[in-house]
Formats: C-alpha cells, structure tokens, sequence
C-alpha cells in the first residue's frame, strides 16, 4: 500500500530533473502533445491510475482537462447567455513594468516573469474592467483550469456566509457537526479553529516528502484506484483516523483536510454539498461564462480542498464581488458581514507562530484566505502550482493567475509573483481615473 499511495500520488513531484529544467516554451503541450491522436501513442498517455497526470511536464496538459481523468460533479451557470461582460481597458504599459523578486537583485519586467512561473492564464481587473489578459499553454477563454487550493477559499467564503446566516455556529465543535469525528483529532476543535487552520492534529501536507499523511489522504480520494480492504475509501473515510497533536488554536498549520472537514460540516448543516452550494449562491447568480466542476471521490463527495475547476473570466467575477464587499452589478450576493470577516479577521498570533510566518511576515489566516496586512489590505486565495486570486484593495484590483508551475509549493513562487503582484499595484494606485 506505501509503494501504492506514492506512486499514485506523487502529484507534485517532477519525476525527473530534465522535467524540472523544461522551460514554458518546451513544456507548453503543443510540443508534448500529450493525449494527442487517435489514440495517442504510447509515449504520450497519461492517466490518473498512475498519477502520471499530475506530474510535471504532463500537468500543463491535465490542468485544463481534469474532467478527462477523474469524475467530476457539475457547478453550472444556469443562464447559458453569459450576462454582465466586462468592459475592455487593455493597457499596453503592464508587460513593461519591473520588479525584483525577492532574495536577488535581478530585474524582471511583468511579461519576462509570466513563463518563468509557467502562466497558463492571467487577468487583471482595475475598477471592473480588463485591463489585462493573456492565455498560454493549454488554457483558453473557452476553458476552464483546476484552481487548485483556491478552492479552499471558496470553501471558507461559503462557511463564512453561512455563519452569518445562522446556519453555521463557528463556536460548536466540530463534533456537535459530524459526530463521526467526535474521536478523532478534530472533535472538540471549534467550527472557527478549523475554518482558520489552527486546529492541532497530527498530518504533514509537505509534498516533498512521499511519507507525509497529504498523499494517503490524496489516495483515499482517488476514485480511479482500487483501495485495498482495510484503507480509507473516500475523503470521509480517512478523516476520521487523524489524531490530535497539542491544543486546538494555539498555531497556525495549514492542511487540507481541515477545508473537507469545513466542506463536510457545510454539508450537514446546510443539507447541501459544497459544489451545490456554489452553484446556488454563485455560478447560478453571477452571470458567469463558463460551467465549473469539482473533482469528486468515489463516493461523490466534492473535493473541497482542492477540486474546483473554472474558467479564468468567471473567477475574476467572483474576485470582483469579494472585493465589492460581496455585490456584483448592484446585486447583493452574499452578505457584506461575511466578507467583512475574511477581511477584517486573521489568525495573526497562531500565523506568528507557524512555519509560514518566515516566509510570509505579518501575515494572518481567516475563512481560509490568506491577508497580507501590507499597506494595501492586500489578500488572496492560493493554490499549489500557481494559482492565485489576489485582491488589492488600495489599488481596486484583482489579480487571477492560473498556471502549471514545476514547483507545487507557493513558498517557491512567492519570491517572483508577490514583487510582480506588488507592482501592478503600485502602478494602478499611481494611474488617473480611467
């Protein structure tokens, strides 16, 4: 089973240190060609049985095609007619602006940085309008692309509505929820612990290390395997066997299973699975372009850690309504009171203490989005490989990358896209009022 769990889920590990040296350009699938032909060749399949989907360079294909690997379960728009379309102000002057990442002295400019972090897709909003959008790789307009752990953010924007609702008390234990987990580490965590990750169990999400409890959670997940008798077999099915380690609240530690735990109290207080609900309050109500997935288990139940899939437009639509305080084209979506406390909120003690404040100083937790507490209020939702909705208040933007980076962890790929991010900021504060 060890051999298994690796070999299955060895998702965010290049195999190879030729892969590691692919650029964007060698990378990019139209020279792979992955799963190109009738039937591809031998040399050019991959699959989810052996997780070759999911490693690099094969991931800049997958990425955009991860209902052809796993079952999914829909998030439809509804209005099959896209309504409220953005306004267009491209401006030429983004691609040149310059930053240096952090830890060097080199000087890159904006569109220099975008394969180096193996960009499959970027817009950036000012005021509501594209002022920016580029496509690479296998992404485009009429695509969607696995967003990762920005779905967690997702998860805990919808926890956090649903908490200002009544439907959801964040002071009850998570065993007053599922009384499933009463035993396991999770039971006398709060609702709050758990949607801020301070929560104390015993579980490594380092993805270098093919022993850490991240992968055999991946595994139990996985409904392309078969799970020897015994094993977990489901998301549900593995939480329940996560011990405590030390005492709930005290620190900061980030883990996915904490957003399937919010995404299954979600489930049982509300009647409604996470993918339903993102349905309901937002893909049916906002006029979004393209149908979303989630990535499902073989039970069916969403993937709320890490399974959504959307295209790059509609996840501007919902950073734009966050930043508006919860509205959209003068429609209140979601209370402003639920926003307000992704924003306003942070775990900034327990983050003091965490591993992650080295690399991310001054920063807090709160819904399961990460605030930066810079000058500009910044925040954002982040994924492994790339993926990043990152809202800057003070400059009325919203950022959206998508990208299938060799790297998997964002402590490799703050140093280049936080300066960059930063940038654009900075230039939007300075600009006139378009």
């Amino acid at each position: 089973m060890k051999r298994l769990i690796v070999i299955i889920m060895a998702t965010t590990l290049s195999t190879t240190l030729s892969a590691q040296q692919l650029s964007a350009e060698e990378s990019d699938p139209k020279t792979t060609k992955y799963m190109q032909g009738y039937p591809p060749p031998a040399d050019k399949r991959i699959n989810a049985r052996d997780g070759s989907f999911f490693e690099f360079p094969a991931l800049r294909y997958s990425v955009c095609h991860m209902r052809e690997f796993m079952p999914t379960v829909g998030v439809e728009r509804l209005n099959r007619t896209p309504t409220h379309c953005f306004e267009y102000c491209l401006d030429p002057n983004i691609d040149n602006l310059t930053f240096t990442p952090t830890g060097t002295t080199d000087t890159l400019t904006f569109a220099e940085s975008l394969p180096l972090n193996y960009t499959d897709g970027i817009l950036i909003l000012h005021r509501g309008k594209i002022i920016y959008e580029r496509y690479f790789g296998e992404l485009t307009s009429e695509r969607v692309h696995a967003v990762m752990s920005v779905t967690k953010s997702l998860t805990g924007t919808l926890a956090s509505v649903l908490a200002v609702e009544g439907v959801i008390d964040t002071a009850q234990t998570v065993a007053y929820y599922i009384p499933e987990l009463a035993e396991s580490g999770f039971g006398d965590a709060t609702v709050r612990q758990v949607m801020d990750m301070t929560t104390a169990i015993k579980y490594s999400e380092d993805y270098t290390d093919p022993e850490a409890e991240v992968w055999k959670f991946s595994a139990a997940g996985n409904a392309m395997i078969e799970h020897p008798e015994g094993t977990p077999q489901g998301y549900y099915d593995y939480l329940p066997q996560i011990v405590k380690d030390g005492e709930h609240g005290n620190v900061f530690g980030y883990r996915t299973v904490n957003s399937d735990v919010l995404g299954w109290i979600i489930a049982r207080a509300s009647g409604k699975t996470v993918a339903e609900l993102m349905q309901e309050v937002f893909w049916g109500q906002m006029g979004m372009e393209l149908d979303g997935y989630y990535q499902v288990d073989a039970l069916g139940i969403p993937f709320a850690g890490g399974g959504f899939n959307a295209g790059l437009r509609d996840l501007a639509r919902f950073g734009e309504m966050i930043r508006l305080g919860g509205t959209w084209r003068g429609v209140q979506i979601i209370p402003e009171e639920a926003v307000k406390d992704i924003t306003e909120g942070g775990s900034a003690e327990p983050f003091a203490r965490s591993t992650y404040a080295k690399g991310l100083p001054g920063w807090s937790y709160r819904d399961m989005w990460w605030k930066s507490n810079n000058k500009d209020g910044a925040f954002m939702a982040r994924g492994v490989h790339g993926q990043a909705i990152y809202i800057d208040p003070a400059a009325e933007m919203v950022l959206i990358r998508l990208a299938s980076s060799d790297k998997a962890s964002n402590t490799l790929l703050d140093p280049m896209s936080l300066p960059a991010y930063q940038a654009v900021a900075d230039y939007l504060k300075g600009k006139r009022e378009i």
